[in-house]
């Protein structure tokens, strides 16, 4: 090897789990021959789970690239090389505010798609993200900015016709290997488990004014308001204990039950969903399960997760009711043996002492493989959740 080639710093794949084989090459960010700054985004890689970003280790050069757009890449594979070099002097550092050429801020990827399919000037976006970086929402602020400004453009009428089939047309797009995977889980689960769903509705009264009640001294001690969803994994903890048959998992002729209470948490992003988990739920304060809750859905939808924050988990929690979902199924997550649906709340009228009222109320299904679980079980799973939902002041004690 010559001594320039061996100056040549390797820009390698992020190492994968066990669990994920490859990987895919979504996009350069940068070309041949363009200077990068350290930590400067070059590329970004897509697995089954999660996108993750590869970086420069340091200031140089991208000298060579050795794979295309869309390649398939393995763990630790070199994709290219780096030649080291420091930034002219005219570059702009945070130091030096008059200099010529301006270090290019860091971009989310999901920023930087955005940014490439509405062509949006990179100096008309705002950045609000740590260190100056700019997140997709900074992106979709700057184009419903310049739509404000643009006025619409006539609507020629005649070309909206269809009544004689005309202007007919179909959109082809390529599925990723999250929704690919996301729809290979689903399909398993569907034919691999003998999958059932029990209902019942929850009076969320008490804990709503609960929450009411506790909002004052929460906000002065963390900042934060805790949301419903910490008060439901700490009462599914509760349940998976006295049920744990719903706390385990089928290997062959074997159930394993597990000893301990990792809860998956599904999130919704642009890519799709994905669930990750909250380890040893059962030992977190609610506060904490909050702030975990908060910040896993912070960081699903600028593409922050970790791989290894989105393997293994117990059992899964769902909520639909976010969208505005009254009733759904929801499909197991498997190995994983059940899963919980939360649905909107509605004022509905409910017997109440013989008398009728106006309840806050919430639908929860839960499904469950029924190889393992009897109905008899979930329907008493969810008995106790809906006990401890509208008896919360015990959820409100630590275990």
């Amino acid at each position: 090897m010559t001594k320039e080639k061996s100056s040549l710093i390797p820009i390698k794949a992020p190492v994968l789990p066990e669990s994920v084989a490859n990987g895919q090459l979504l996009d350069w960010h940068h070309q041949t021959g363009d200077f990068l700054p350290r930590d400067t985004v070059i590329a970004e890689i897509e697995t089954d789970k999660i996108t993750m970003e590869i970086v420069a280790p340091q200031h140089g050069i991208l000298n060579k690239t050795l794979v295309d757009k869309g390649a398939t890449i393995t763990s630790e594979e070199v994709i290219a090389y780096l030649e080291p070099s420091e930034p002219p002097a005219t570059a702009t550092t945070p130091d030096s505010p008059h200099s010529d050429s301006p270090t290019p801020p860091p971009i989310n990827p999901a920023a930087h798609k955005a940014i490439k399919e509405h062509n949006v000037v990179l100096n008309e976006v705002q950045s609000s993200g740590k260190n100056k970086r700019i997140l997709k929402e900074d992106v979709l602020r700057s184009i419903a900015s310049r739509e404000r400004k643009t006025p619409p453009k006539p609507v020629d009428s005649s070309k909206n016709d269809t009544s004689n089939g005309d202007e007919r047309s179909e959109n082809y797009i390529p599925m990723s290997r999250l929704r690919s995977r996301i729809a290979e889980r689903l399909l398993q689960a569907t034919n691999e488990t003998a999958m059932l769903t029990s209902f019942n509705e929850l009076d969320m009264h008490a804990l709503m004014d609960i929450r009411t009640q506790l909002a004052p001294a929460q906000d002065d001690s963390t900042g934060v308001k805790i949301g419903l969803l910490p008060f439901f994994v700490r009462a599914v903890t509760r349940a998976l204990k006295a049920f744990p048959n719903i706390n385990a998992s089928i290997d062959g002729q074997t159930i394993v039950q597990h000893n301990y209470y990792d809860i998956s948490i599904a999130v919704s992003t642009d890519r799709g969903l994905v669930t990750p988990v909250i380890r040893n739920a059962d030992r977190l304060s609610l506060v904490a399960i909050d702030q975990h809750i908060a910040d896993f859905a912070q960081r699903a939808r600028t593409g922050h997760l970790e791989l290894d924050e989105l393997s293994g988990g117990c059992f899964t929690i769902t909520n639909g009711g976010v969208f505005g979902s009254l009733l759904s199924t929801p499909i197991i997550n498997p190995p994983q043996t059940a899963i919980l649906g939360m649905h909107a709340i509605k004022k509905r009228p409910v017997v109440v002492d013989d008398a009728i009222c106006i309840r806050p109320m919430m639908y929860v299904a839960l499904s469950y493989d029924h190889r393992l679980i009897d109905g008899k079980e979930a329907v008493l799973y969810l008995v106790y959740i809906k006990e401890q939902i509208e008896k919360p002041a015990q959820l409100l004690m630590e275990d």
